[in-house]
């Protein structure tokens, strides 16, 4: 009986030949092959498998990675995920551009019309407009650079145009025989608060108008600081402890022999978190950024729409001066009471009197845009809120866009890589941002060191934030104070070189006037080191 029983083993182990070694022999070809695509060289890469002690990421076990393969291929992945990282901030940034190149366009286009209609609505004031038309030019020219990003201060650029129209229309009215100095002229322009010698309208118009110009200053400029933000936030280099975890997600499996199980969806996620804790940080100061950004640009549609303050302009002020015309003589009157009488009156009725037999009937009140200016305007704001929408949770939604592109999809999560074998994945699936890893089993973090890099950016948003809820209200806000919150950011808001005027702009302060101000300069020491000397040779005397 001892006999067939034997050759019966014998015989099972002829019908299987090599199956003890099978293991021991199992060939590298497929992973020679990889590893040489990634543009690595065969030096050393052995041809079957080896034993597996060596690993430092990897599960130990059989294998066809050497240690200098791990690491090579820990590198390649971990500079691979940030090209992905990087890709996807492009994709962001592009959009912004985008936004802000439509926006951009149809604000200027807005304020161009506007100028382009001075001459029609003016003209009926003769040589008021005639003589005077560099004096609206400029007035143009200063809420274009306002826009632009230069620093200046909107309310008293705008106080400024109306006191020298106020003088201009005053010398206009005068007698011809009358000479009226500087100085004088200058007394009338103060008249402007206590006389309202242009009515409500300036009071409303330049309520209306700062508002427009200073909510569209600041939206261009939330757009071009969340652009930047995405930019210096994608260039973060991942940790080492991501890298590992990153070679252990996406290479082990070549390494093991299983090349073509991808990885569990909620085994990815653990290692996106954790490589992307700090960048989910963002998240919160990000929404509330877009948020405001989707308010300021609904706020554009608000009565009064953005088109109808730019368009008006010209409207506002022809209903100014018309209102000073009729009125002139009480104001005259007025005038001379506080400024005394320039001299003897001349005869006939002041020029004024003659302009306003042709002048027109276009009021304010009476101005409305054409219909397809308005269904431009929706259109221009919808897209706006749509796209800003869209963007509001990248920094959560992130790590699972990544993951889309490695892991296994729903229906193969029983047979999926889970960082050991091809089986479920059995932890659970970490939370966002860096606190939330504390117990994050794939990445090691020390979450009492976040990224100051990301914390800068982080305060970047804040601060952007602020200033358009500033610009909500109408209120504008000191830009040469507030670019020490923002200085070195790269974003230049002075487009074409417009900003000449006035204080630097919001992004013009360079990052070597930083250095400057808090180093001593060199006539500083030198000063000291005299001031000394007289000291020393008293000493030396004695």
């Amino acid at each position: 009986m001892r006999l067939p029983v034997l050759l019966s083993v014998l015989a099972c182990l002829c019908a299987a030949p090599g199956a003890v070694a099978a293991g021991a022999d199992r060939s590298c070809t497929d992973l020679r092959q990889f590893y040489t695509g990634k543009g690595f060289t065969l030096a050393g890469v052995p041809q079957t498998e080896i034993s597996g002690e060596h690993l430092r990421m990897c599960p130990q076990g059989p294998t066809c990675c050497t240690s200098a393969m791990e690491e090579n291929l820990a590198s390649l992945s971990g500079r691979e995920t940030e090209g992905l990282i990087r890709e996807a901030g492009r994709s962001l940034q592009a959009v912004f551009n985008a936004l802000h190149r439509s926006f951009d366009t149809y604000f200027t286009e807005l304020h161009s019309r506007s100028e382009r209609s001075l001459q029609e609505a003016l003209s009926p004031l003769g040589p008021l407009y005639s003589q005077n038309t560099r004096l609206y030019g400029d007035l143009y020219t200063d809420l274009r650079q306002y826009y632009r990003g230069s620093a200046l201060n909107l309310d008293e650029t705008l106080t400024e145009f109306w006191s020298r129209l106020l003088e201009r229309t005053f010398k206009t009215s005068s007698p011809t025989d009358v000479t009226l100095s500087e100085d004088y002229l200058e007394c009338v322009a103060k008249q402007q608060e206590t006389l309202r010698p242009f009515g409500d309208v300036l009071r409303d118009m330049k309520m209306k108008v700062i508002r427009a110009f200073v909510t569209a200053r600041s939206f261009v400029q939330g757009l071009i600081v969340s652009a930047d933000v995405v930019r210096k936030v994608s260039q973060v280099s991942l940790s080492p402890e991501c890298v590992k975890a990153l070679m252990k997600l996406v290479y082990c499996p070549h390494c093991r022999g299983i090349a073509s199980v991808k990885p569990c969806s909620a085994y990815c996620s653990n290692v996106m978190k954790g490589c992307l804790a700090n960048q989910a940080d963002l998240d919160p100061e990000w929404q509330n950024l877009i948020d405001t950004m989707i308010q300021v640009a609904s706020s554009f549609s608000t009565e009064p729409s953005l088109d109808v303050v730019l368009s008006s302009i010209p409207a506002r002020i022809y209903e100014a001066v018309h209102f000073l015309q009729e009125n002139m003589d009480t104001f005259t009157a007025k005038v001379y009471q506080t400024c005394g009488t320039p001299g003897e009156p001349g005869t006939g009725s002041p020029a004024p009197h003659e302009q306003r037999k042709k002048s027109g009937s276009l009021t304010a009140s009476e101005y409305k845009p054409s219909p397809t200016a308005g269904l431009r305007l929706e259109m221009q704001v919808s897209d706006l809120s749509s796209k800003l929408r869209e963007m509001r949770q990248y920094w959560t939604q992130l790590p699972l866009a990544l993951c889309s592109k490695l892991a296994a999809g729903s229906s193969g999560q029983d047979k999926c890589w889970n960082g050991i074998t091809k089986a479920r994945y059995l932890p659970e699936v970490m939370g966002d941002g860096l606190a939330n890893q504390i117990n994050n089993p794939e990445v090691e973090l020390d979450i009492t060191k976040p990224d100051m890099t990301i914390r800068q950016q982080i305060m970047q948003l804040k601060i952007m934030s602020n200033r358009l809820k500033n610009a909500l209200e109408g209120n504008d806000v000191d830009f040469q104070d507030a670019s020490d919150d923002i200085s070195g950011s790269g974003s230049g808001m002075c487009m074409g070189g417009q900003c000449t005027r006035g204080r630097p702009g919001l992004y013009a302060l360079s990052p070597d006037n930083n250095r400057m101000r808090g180093a001593a300069s060199p006539q500083t020491r030198l000063c000291g080191l005299l001031l000394l000397l007289p000291l020393a040779v008293l000493l030396f005397q004695r």
